[in-house]
């Protein structure tokens, strides 16, 4: 998705949180496990930059939408599978919901998020923690955002302001805080909150392992990438949202200096899992994320809309062979 007048250009969308679908892309574009032979291909990448179309004014929801109807059947693999080994990227809190139809077309799909359960905020999540990845976000840049949580902590602050650092940020004119001056508050600190903004995920836990502060998750639903070799009680720390006050202020500081030098240690031994190096570094999010994608590598996959025969080839409900199958194609 390049916008109606394909203006929009990978450049222009790999900064910000959703730059991410453009580096995952490009990594797999250059990876050692490509192939062009469709026949050869465990899994489908499908690239697509949709936030970052949306947030430029480049589609419209409505167009977002029949765009990806419309690739998706002239896509033959993902009739064959029901769009099982294919992939998305959604770069963003919004999660898959950016394309409205996803619960029709990519409920079977694996799907690559920093996002993951949204029922906070919707009645349905997107996000299956049986076939979805949860990836790092992007930390080339972030944003912030004045929600409740944040708020609340910005207040604790002020109350607070010998145990407590919350500047006012300006984000523009003069006093602006500029991204140096911004990491020098955080470097300065033994502990770096880390609240949900407009979705549960927040740049700031990542930024934390890299000034080598303690994150202090303050986000009830929040999901973290690479369960299954990190063990998140061992680098971070994740309080309550209903308990922000001064009983958490108390709480840090009882943590014991060797304890939060012990936490900060083993957070330099993760943290090259968030950044989006290339596939030779032997620890990356890249690395990460092929890790979890090989997990998802079946033998077989199948659809309510494939059938086979004695022979082994596969047919649809007219017995028509899938190399003869004509597009557009009806979608699962």
């Amino acid at each position: 998705m390049y916008g109606r007048d394909g203006k929009i250009s990978p450049d222009a969308c790999v900064k910000g949180q959703w730059g991410t679908q453009v580096k995952i892309h490009r990594m797999l574009l250059k990876s050692r496990f490509r192939t062009r032979k469709k026949g050869e291909a465990d899994l489908f990448f499908v690239p697509s930059y949709v936030k970052c179309v949306r947030m430029m004014g480049g589609l419209s929801d409505k167009e977002i939408n029949q765009t990806y109807v419309k690739v998706l059947s002239q896509m033959p693999y993902f009739r064959l599978s029901g769009g099982r080994n294919h992939i998305f990227v959604f770069p963003s809190g919004a999660g898959a919901s950016l394309f409205r139809s996803w619960a029709a077309y990519l409920n079977r799909s694996i799907i690559l998020t920093p996002e993951g359960d949204r029922t906070d905020k919707r009645d349905t999540s997107a996000f299956n923690t049986w076939k979805d990845i949860i990836m790092p976000g992007n930390v080339d840049d972030g944003r912030a955002q004045g929600k409740i949580g944040r708020l609340q902590l910005v207040e604790l602050a002020k109350q607070y302001p010998d145990k407590l650092e919350s500047p006012e940020l300006k984000f523009s004119g003069l006093e602006k805080l500029g991204r140096r001056e911004y990491f020098e508050h955080l470097r300065n600190a033994k502990f770096c909150l880390a609240p949900r903004g407009e979705s549960s995920w927040t740049l700031r836990f990542y930024e934390s392992f890299f000034v080598e502060c303690v994150p202090v998750i303050i986000s009830d639903y929040v999901e973290l990438p690479f369960q299954n070799v990190i063990d998140y009680t061992q680098i971070s720390i994740k309080w309550p949202w209903n308990r922000i006050g001064p009983e958490l202020l108390e709480y840090l500081e009882s943590v014991p200096d060797r304890d939060i030098e012990r936490m900060i240690a083993h957070g330099r031994q993760v943290r090259c899992l968030w950044v989006y190096a290339p596939e030779s570094e032997p620890c990356s999010a890249f690395n990460g994320i092929l890790w979890e994608l090989q997990r998802k590598v079946r033998q077989f996959h199948q659809s309510a809309e494939t059938f086979w025969l004695h022979n082994g080839s596969i047919v649809n409900r007219n017995l028509v062979e899938f190399t003869h199958w004509k597009l557009p194609l009806p979608l699962p």
